[in-house]
């Protein structure tokens, strides 16, 4: 009976730790990511929008007899610029709407930052 108290004990404060340095990785993931973006230069470059999607992610929860569902939704557009790489980056909802595919432009981003698209430009 002691062994098994100990095993228990053991595993809990395992996963304890386990969850706990998770929970520091992906604050010090996402400082670092702010970071980098900051450092990044701020770039404007020929671009068209090849791709979009989004994300949906549901969320359930009970809570006092209770059920309450909302969801998350994320939007993505793929650019390729004039070098023929391909950039995607999450953008907020009303810019994913005037977007469309085959849109050419001028990408401005720093980093992984999307920071906007502007039609025309250098492609006009």
């Amino acid at each position: 009976m002691i062994f098994e108290t100990g095993l228990f004990e053991i595993i809990f404060i395992l996963i304890f730790f386990i969850v706990i340095g998770m929970f520091i990785y992906t604050i010090f993931n996402g400082i670092n990511t702010w970071y980098t973006n900051n450092h990044s230069p701020r770039l404007t470059v020929k671009a068209t929008v090849v791709s979009k999607r989004t994300q949906t992610d549901f969320h359930h929860q009970n809570m006092n007899n209770t059920s309450t569902f909302s969801s998350s939704t994320y939007y993505y557009v793929t650019f390729e610029v004039s070098s023929g790489d391909r950039i995607e980056f999450c953008v907020k909802g009303k810019e994913y709407g005037m977007l469309v595919e085959g849109d050419k432009g001028n990408l401005t981003f720093q980093g992984t930052r999307y920071l906007g698209f502007e039609r025309g430009g250098y492609y006009a």
